[in-house]
């Protein structure tokens, strides 16, 4: 998908940690990489997926002032021909429609990191994956994360994928200020509160993708943009990373979904265009 000419970044909504957090001593290799992506997938928290690994236990996270990308991701050129910079612009574009949707919404970062990074959930590797942090509201990103949802989970990849997994942390933020967070999201099992919880950020997803031209950041998505989000989705689905990671489907532990439920939710946000829409909560599963 491309970015309307003319569009100005917002980078100031992004800091760029990379190069800047801890250095890893050891290799976790593939397989670690692996578990630590679907510990945190099918519920888990940064930490869970360090206590799992051993990991942190040989990592140094540091603290250093952001790098700055305000000189070079101003644009829709910018957006159209580097990553980074086509990042900020979905994060600038989701959070203008969630501005306009929600009352009294506030603007949450994310950050860009690689390695490892301190976080108010903890610290967490950048193998865990993108994840939001509610006691600091900020989504945390390690851009390399796109490379493996392709290499290990078979995702088809491209931009709009890149734009709905944005998009889903964005909408446990919402979650988070509407309080949905706050009433919990534990438990597993294919109707648990965990699972509602993640298709609902799924469906909000796709109300962002509903409304993202009419932010006035990107061109129409096209049906082959929406079929990179709906494929992204299912890459991430509970059955398809515990048939990756074990070999079998266990639907009693799972925390987000299945593939066909998280494609299925996407849609229907994308569909509607409402977040009433999203009321995974009252829905039958």
């Amino acid at each position: 998908m491309t970015f309307r000419r003319g569009t100005r970044l917002d980078p100031g909504q992004v800091r760029d940690m990379r190069g800047r957090g801890g250095q890893l001593a050891v290799g976790g290799g593939l397989g670690g990489i692996v578990v630590l992506i679907a510990v945190l997938l099918l519920g888990g928290t940064p930490q869970d997926a360090a206590t799992l690994t051993g990991i942190l236990d040989k990592t140094t996270v540091g603290n250093a002032s952001p790098n700055d990308l305000t000189q070079e991701c101003q644009t829709d050129v910018d957006a159209n021909s580097r990553e980074d910079c086509r990042i900020i612009g979905y994060v600038n574009s989701i959070q203008a429609y969630w501005g306009d949707a929600v009352d009294g919404y506030e603007l949450a970062p994310t950050t860009f990191f690689t390695d490892a990074i301190n976080t108010g959930c903890g610290q967490a590797t950048s193998a865990v994956g993108p994840f939001y942090c509610p006691p600091d509201a900020t989504v945390y990103i390690d851009l390399g994360f796109f490379d493996t949802l392709q290499s290990q989970f078979g995702a088809e990849g491209g931009p709009f994928a890149e734009a709905y997994v944005l998009a889903h942390e964005y909408g446990h933020h919402v979650q988070d200020l509407l309080g949905v967070l706050q009433a919990g999201s534990g438990g597993t099992g294919a109707e648990s509160r965990s699972v509602r919880t993640e298709l609902q950020a799924d469906c909000f997803a796709g109300v962002w993708a509903n409304h993202a031209v009419e932010t006035g950041f990107l061109e129409p998505i096209s049906a082959d943009q929406v079929g990179q989000a709906l494929d992204a989705a299912a890459a991430v689905g509970d059955d398809r990373i515990q048939e990756a990671t074990q070999g079998q489907v266990d639907p009693e532990t799972w925390t987000h979904g299945s593939a066909a439920q998280r494609q299925q939710w996407f849609h229907t946000g994308l569909e509607k265009g409402d977040p009433n829409g999203c009321d995974t909560f009252s829905a039958d599963l």
